[in-house]
C-alpha cells in the first residue's frame, strides 16, 4: 500500500468520530423535532343545551351536555347556570365570542326577562353578562338575529313583543320596542274562549335573509310580519297574516331551505299550514313588508282514530327540505310528513311514539341524523335515529332523565 494512500486511510479513521457523532446529532434533532409536532386534536363534540323549569326553584336551570353524532348519545347533563324558568333558548356567534340567551318565564313582569351568557366552548360552561328586563310577562320564545345584532321576544302572558341591542360584550340593552298586541291594530282574540281570552303571541322567527321578524299570535289567529332594522333592533310597521280558520291558535312557522316555503304548527287546531312567503324591498319610500300566503295544503297532525285531547307543539323542515316533523301533546306522538318537490304539499309518512309524554320541543342535529325530544311531563328527553332518504324515525335509541325539559339547543 503506498504511503498517500495509508495517510488517507489514517487521516479518515481520525475523523469516524466526529462524523458519526454528527450523524447522531443531526438524527436526534429530527427525531425531537418530529416528537415536538402535535398530534391532530379531534373535534369538540357538539354542545347541547337544555331549558329546565321544574317546580323546585332550586331545580331551575340550563344544563349542558355533548351530542356524539357517530352513536347519537348524549353525555350526562351538568347544571351550567341556574335562571328562573329557562323557556326558551336561542344562539349566536359576535366576533369571537359565543353567546347564548335565555327566556325567563317569570311568574309576573318583574322576574320575565332575557339572560345572556357566554359560552366556554371547551367546557360548555355559561357565564353570566346580564339580564334584561321589562319586556312584559311570560316570555315563551327568544331568537337573535345573523349578525347578533339584536334580540327579540315574544311574550305569551305580557301579550307583547320586545326587542333589545346587543351590546359589543353580548350582554343586552334595555328594551328598545315593546309592542302591545292588544291593541286593535294587531286584530282580535279568536273563538276559542278558554284560550284565546287575549293576544297570546307565541314566537318570534327570524326569516331567512334576516330581513323580517315573523310573530305566531295564538290568541288572535294571525301571524304577524315585520321588517327589522338589527342595527336599532327596531321593528317597521305590522302586517297581519290571518289564519284561514279561526280558533286554530298558530304557535310556531318553520322555513323551508329554498326560502319560498314555510310551514307553521297550530297548537289549538293540530294542523300544518303551508304558506308561501313572498317579500319586497320598498320603493318610494315605503316599508318593505312580507306576505304569507296559505298554499292551500293543511294538513292534521293527529290520527284520524284518536279522540283525546290533543294540542300541536313543535315543527321543523329537515335540512335537506325533504320532510317536515312535528309534535303532538296528547297523543304523545312524533309525525314526519314529505314534502312535494314541486309544490311543497306535506304528505302523510310516519306517526311514531314520542317515548314519553307532552313532546313540547324537539330539535334535529346538523347532519339530519338524528332527532332530540322533550318530554315535559315524563322529565325525559328521548334521542331517535333518522333515515336521511325515507325520512322515518326509530327509537328511541336513549333516554334521558332531566326535568320538565322545555327546550333542546345545539350552540
Amino acid at each position: 500500500m503506498g504511503v498517500s494512500r495509508m495517510m488517507d486511510r489514517r487521516r479518515f479513521l481520525s475523523y469516524a468520530p466526529a462524523l458519526l457523532a454528527l450523524s447522531q446529532a443531526r438524527l436526534f434533532g429530527q427525531m425531537s423535532l418530529f416528537s415536538r409536532r402535535k398530534k391532530p386534536q379531534a373535534a369538540a363534540l357538539p354542545l347541547v343545551y337544555i331549558g329546565s323549569v321544574p317546580a323546585a326553584s332550586n331545580a331551575q336551570g340550563i344544563y349542558v351536555a355533548r351530542f356524539n353524532p357517530a352513536t347519537g348519545q348524549l353525555s350526562a347533563l351538568t347544571l351550567a347556570a341556574e335562571t328562573v324558568r329557562p323557556s326558551f333558548l336561542a344562539s349566536a356567534r359576535l366576533g369571537k365570542r359565543q353567546l347564548l340567551y335565555a327566556a325567563n318565564e317569570g311568574d309576573g313582569a318583574a322576574d320575565s326577562g332575557v339572560s345572556a351568557y357566554t359560552i366556554d366552548p371547551a367546557t360548555g360552561a355559561l357565564t353570566f353578562l346580564n339580564k334584561a328586563t321589562g319586556g312584559g310577562s311570560g316570555p315563551c320564545y327568544v331568537s337573535v338575529d345573523a349578525t347578533a345584532s339584536a334580540v327579540f321576544t315574544a311574550n305569551y302572558g305580557g301579550r307583547s313583543v320586545t326587542t333589545y341591542q346587543v351590546k359589543p360584550d353580548g350582554s343586552l340593552t334595555p328594551p328598545v320596542e315593546k309592542l302591545d298586541f292588544q291593541n286593535p291594530e294587531f286584530g282580535h282574540h279568536g273563538p276559542n274562549a278558554a284560550r284565546q281570552d287575549a293576544s297570546h303571541p307565541h314566537s318570534a322567527t327570524i326569516s331567512p335573509d334576516n330581513r323580517f321578524l315573523l310573530v305566531n299570535d295564538l290568541g288572535n289567529d294571525n301571524i304577524v310580519t315585520f321588517f327589522i332594522d338589527p342595527a336599532t333592533a327596531k321593528l317597521g310597521p305590522p302586517h297581519l297574516n290571518p289564519n284561514r280558520v279561526p280558533g286554530s291558535g298558530p304557535r310556531h312557522v318553520a322555513f323551508h331551505p329554498n326560502g319560498r316555503w314555510a310551514y307553521g304548527i297550530d297548537e289549538l287546531a293540530s294542523r300544518i299550514d303551508h304558506y308561501l312567503w313572498n317579500t319586497t324591498h320598498g320603493q318610494g319610500g315605503a316599508a318593505p313588508e312580507a306576505l304569507l300566503t296559505n298554499a292551500g295544503n293543511s294538513v292534521s297532525t293527529v290520527d284520524a282514530g284518536f279522540h283525546g285531547e290533543n294540542t300541536g307543539a313543535e315543527i321543523a323542515v329537515t335540512p335537506d327540505g325533504k320532510f317536515v316533523v312535528c309534535s303532538n301533546r296528547g297523543e304523545n306522538s312524533l309525525v314526519v310528513f314529505a314534502l312535494d318537490p314541486v309544490t311543497g304539499a306535506p304528505e302523510f309518512v310516519q306517526r311514531i311514539a314520542c317515548g314519553g309524554k307532552t313532546p313540547r320541543q324537539f330539535t334535529l342535529d346538523s347532519t339530519g341524523r338524528w332527532l332530540l325530544c322533550g318530554n315535559q311531563n315524563s322529565a325525559s328527553i328521548t334521542v331517535f335515529a333518522r333515515n336521511e332518504s325515507t325520512g322515518t324515525l326509530s327509537g328511541p335509541v336513549q333516554t334521558v332523565a332531566v326535568d320538565v325539559p322545555q327546550m333542546i339547543l345545539f350552540a
